[in-house]
């Protein structure tokens, strides 16, 4: 019997991301290793559409940006005194930092995404938050977890593929 995506395998994917305009927003380099079945180590849409495939099927899924990196907030940009940067700032430098109003538990990173004159303006969502994005994989190995990565619900490192020898 061929192994299947169920509930505590580890499964490998070949994948990319494109946005809906077909732009390449991942072209998956790295194949994705995850715990399959409720772990949250994939989108739950993916994780749904990869159940029951086998090694060598391919899904194609579109996430809407709620099923993603969440819609666009514009509450989360917000615009701070260049004086409060270090001097070397650039757009795209990120900083860690609370939303007004905020425990203090609560950190972003945020992204510079402009500085004009003495103000610089960051922003706290994702760089994907808004985008509707369609991942397309192909399944090429599945292997059952071990107890110690379910207990942890995720994925442990190559190192840990190979049997114990006492």
């Amino acid at each position: 019997m061929k192994m299947q995506v169920n509930k505590n395998t580890v499964v490998t994917l070949d994948y990319n991301v494109t946005d809906s305009d077909g732009n390449v927003v991942d072209e998956g380099r790295e194949p994705l290793v995850y715990l399959h079945g409720g772990y949250d180590d994939i989108f739950m849409r993916i994780e749904e559409a990869l159940h029951g495939k086998g090694i060598g099927e391919s899904v194609q899924v579109k996430l809407q940006p709620d099923e993603a990196f969440g819609d666009y907030d514009a509450d989360l940009v917000q615009i701070e005194p260049r004086e409060n940067f270090p001097e070397e700032l650039q757009v795209g430098m990120q900083f860690e930092g609370a939303p007004e109003g905020a425990d203090d538990d609560e950190y972003l990173i945020y992204r510079v995404t402009d500085i004009a004159n003495d103000k610089v303006v960051l922003d706290g969502n994702h760089p994907l938050a808004g985008v509707a994005l369609l991942f397309t994989c192909t399944v090429t190995a599945i292997r059952p977890a071990s107890a110690e990565e379910i207990e942890h619900g995720h994925v442990h490192g190559e190192e840990n593929d190979e049997p114990t020898r006492h």
